[in-house]
């Protein structure tokens, strides 16, 4: 029998208050996360806006505690995974791969060769497949899989994304039921999904299927809950003055609140485990906004983290993947609408050193222009859409 390995991937998140700089340099590093208009700038600006928000982010994770729980929870699901799949007769071992905190993507797959693993499940710990996270890490791990001869030795196999998954879909609607029924009248309550939001122009210029699969999710949700609550969808955690996908999560509450809505609870569609966008986010700013706009009675379904049926969906994801034929990265990557994974080839319009050396220039011109953009809030990028 083969030495089989899981793989959990995740974003990651700073664990204390100086890891906050640098967690958001990685981040922002990343042009899955914040495209820039020239590639060669992500970096110089990734180090400028992570300066510019260091002591901000600081603030709300030291209102969380002092850092983001996520890699506890993370392992913590592992440790659940791994013992559920054994009481399913399937011994494994799992390994975390962080995007952009420890452990690290690389880290993870360093510990796979020494391990010896023969076959390795490919999960991520987004329901919903996008760019800015799964296909970010994909795009990751087909690199080190291309410049490792000893990775191609590894039969490996990626999950795309189980946004519809029964099991994932009970959990999250068994946990819904158990918020609503703290209310007095259940059955008023309007049931508020929040989903982290990503970059319009990524569903509609790239084909990103993630706010397909987040509606698809909200409505088997709903479906399995067999309930008359009216629901909402909204997302949360835009960055920039660059228009993500709408409606956003801070205007809805206010709306709703002024068409007269007194009791919600927000059901963080996206995230399945405990950090800064719940804890912080929804917990204490839209609870507060929500309040001061009118609504009396304001509640959130905890995140799934080690939640019994959730764990049992993960497992029951991985025995199918093992099951299956396997799925490798340039199948994940590009689904049947073609979705275009950043940053494009290099050289693809046949420039020359020469008109590389102009174009840094210009770059760094580029540069100084759009940083004076966004702390302004005008500029040509703004009329043309970039930002």
């Amino acid at each position: 029998m083969s030495r089989v390995g899981v793989l959990l991937l995740n974003l990651g998140g700073p664990e204390q208050l100086e890891d906050v700089r640098p967690f958001l340099y990685n981040l922002f590093s990343d042009p899955e996360i914040l495209r820039l208009p020239v590639q060669g700038l992500q970096k110089a600006f990734a180090w400028f806006i992570s300066t510019l928000r260091a002591s901000t982010s600081q603030e709300n994770y030291r209102r969380i505690g002092g850092g983001s729980p996520l890699r506890r929870i993370t392992e913590a699901q592992a440790k659940a995974l791994q013992d559920d799949l054994k009481s399913k007769g399937q011994e494994a071992k799992i390994y975390i791969g962080m995007r952009y905190w420890h452990p690290f993507t690389d880290d993870a797959i360093a510990n796979i060769k020494k391990d010896g693993i023969e076959e390795l499940i490919i999960l991520p710990l987004y329901p919903q497949f996008s760019i800015s996270t799964s296909g970010s890490s994909f795009r990751l791990l087909e690199k080190l899989w291309t410049d490792d001869p000893d990775l191609q030795n590894i039969k490996y196999s990626v999950i795309p994304s189980w946004y519809d998954h029964p099991g994932y879909i009970a959990s999250m609607s068994n946990l819904l039921k158990e918020e609503l029924d703290q209310f007095e009248n259940p059955d008023d309550v309007t049931v508020f999904f929040s989903a982290h939001g990503v970059p319009k122009s990524y569903v509609e210029e790239d084909g990103d299927p993630y706010q397909k699969e987040i509606e698809s999710s909200t409505k088997l949700i709903m479906q399995t809950l067999q309930r008359p609550n009216p629901s909402v969808l909204a997302y949360q955690s835009r960055v920039g003055p660059k228009e993500w996908l709408q409606p956003y999560t801070d205007e809805v509450i206010v709306e709703i609140a002024e068409q007269g809505v007194k009791r919600m609870v927000v059901v963080p569609i996206s995230f399945i485990s405990e950090h800064i966008e719940t804890l912080q986010e929804i917990d204490m700013e839209y609870r507060e906004l929500a309040l001061e706009s009118g609504v009396e009675e304001f509640r959130r379904v905890p995140a799934p983290n080690i939640e019994p049926t959730f764990i049992s969906a993960l497992s029951n994801l991985v025995l199918n993947a093992l099951a299956k034929p396997a799925l490798d990265f340039s199948q994940v990557m590009h689904p049947a609408k073609q979705v275009k994974i950043y940053p494009q080839e290099q050289r693809a319009w046949g420039m020359t050193r020469a008109a590389e050396r102009w174009n840094g220039r210009v770059a760094m011109v580029g540069f100084i222009g759009l940083i004076v953009e966004l702390v302004s809030g005008h500029g040509p990028l703004h009329l043309i859409g970039l930002l």
